[in-house]
């Protein structure tokens, strides 16, 4: 497929199954539908020349395929009076199929993972091969999660249409929640030989600028755009060229991506005078004081102290408790720091990593070394276990 077509495809992939699913119901069959009418179109527009709406044909191939599945399967012939009845629905004014595509997929009844799987798949346009990968699962693992998810949302019951006013909040924020899991996990990858997943955290970015798009005036929704933005735009400089990786005090930053920051800072500054602050708004904030930073030394720590300290306010989760610990630290000296870090949960590597870093700029070096080598013996990132070792090993000149 060359790339354009790719691009169009995907861009064009929610929207297909969107209105597929509106108009006929039937999530789990429409999605293999769609995915078949992307796979036909991608064999035969190179071929034939892009139709005058590839938008309607696309919805016209995959109706008609939808329409023999059912057909196919014995058990799922009531199901085609539901699809004559409701193939004249009129579609409702004012409402984005891709929207609510992407509402469905973040399903309170889904499990994390799932809700991952499925948005890359139905709303990212991925094949399963591709989510597989992205996700780092084996294939005919990710098509029976994709399998249990669709029949999850089948089994729910959950009618193809926006949440309601009451509902709103908290599916925003679920759908919010799975997008910056899958950014998280492009950029900073859990597990594996790689410390990023360049493709992932793009996708992620491109879902992010969909759901911009679609609601342009939700503050939070800019604030995780531009908070990705200004994330990646450091991607080039946080590995050296063997793969090792390089702590952000140490990157190259003539390396980063001037444009995706001033996107970013431009989001966020829009953004933050809009209405009631929320998390993203400030993590995108806090990302935008390191970018503007012309070096290590020149970083605003007070500010960003100043930041997490409002974050804390609406989130005091491990996570952001020990992000203002270090930021503390920086700003204060690592004394203040490592007294705010002994009461947050040692729930994961990072606790490790950022005691060490904190224990070796008060002077420790013994105990630098062995909450080190804590942190390397707990994380599943090959480039993060080497990093971890090699900072261990200098303090005692291995």
């Amino acid at each position: 497929m060359i790339a354009p077509l790719g691009d169009l495809l995907r861009e064009l992939a929610p929207q297909v199954l969107g209105a597929v699913v509106r108009r006929y119901g039937h999530f789990d069959t429409a999605e293999d539908a769609v995915q078949e009418a992307l796979l036909t179109a991608a064999r035969t527009w190179p071929v034939r020349g892009l139709p005058d709406n590839p938008r309607a044909w696309l919805i016209t191939v995959a109706a008609r395929r939808l329409t023999d599945l059912l057909r196919a399967d014995e058990a799922r012939r009531r199901r085609e009076w539901t699809f004559v009845a409701l193939r004249d629905e009129p579609a409702p004014r004012d409402v984005d199929d891709s929207l609510v595509l992407l509402f469905l997929c973040c399903h309170p009844a889904l499990s994390v993972p799932a809700q991952l799987s499925l948005t890359l798949k139905a709303v990212g346009g991925l094949s399963t091969a591709e989510v597989a990968r992205a996700l780092l699962v084996p294939e005919p693992a990710i098509a029976r999660r994709i399998t249990r998810a669709k029949a999850a949302i089948r089994d729910s019951g959950a009618p193809f249409r926006p949440p309601s006013r009451a509902e709103w909040d908290d599916r925003l924020a679920v759908v919010l929640r799975v997008l910056y899991l899958i950014f998280n996990e492009g950029y900073a990858s859990t597990a594996g030989p790689s410390l990023q997943r360049a493709e992932l955290a793009a996708e992620a970015i491109r879902l992010a600028r969909l759901a911009h798009r679609l609601l342009p005036t939700d503050a939070e929704v800019t604030g995780l755009l531009a908070l990705m933005l200004l994330t990646h735009a450091r991607r080039a400089a946080r590995t050296a060229a063997d793969g090792a990786l390089i702590p952000m005090d140490a990157q190259d930053r003539t390396l980063w991506n001037a444009g995706e920051i001033a996107e970013g800072i431009a989001l966020i500054t829009a953004a933050l005078p809009s209405g009631p602050v929320g998390p993203y708004q400030l993590q995108a904030a806090i990302a935008a004081v390191h970018d503007e930073a012309p070096d290590a030394a020149a970083t605003d720590w007070p500010q960003i102290e100043a930041l997490y300290g409002l974050l804390l306010r609406i989130d005091a989760s491990p996570v952001v408790r020990l992000n203002h610990a270090v930021a503390v630290a920086m700003a204060r000296g690592p004394a203040a720091g490592l007294a705010l870090l002994d009461d947050v949960p040692a729930a994961s590597h990072r606790w490790y990593a950022a005691r060490a870093h904190l224990l070796e700029r008060a002077g420790d070096p013994a105990g630098a070394r062995e909450a080190y080598l804590a942190a390397a013996a707990r994380t599943a990132s090959l480039p993060e276990r080497r990093y971890l070792r090699e900072r261990a090993g200098r303090l005692t000149g291995e």
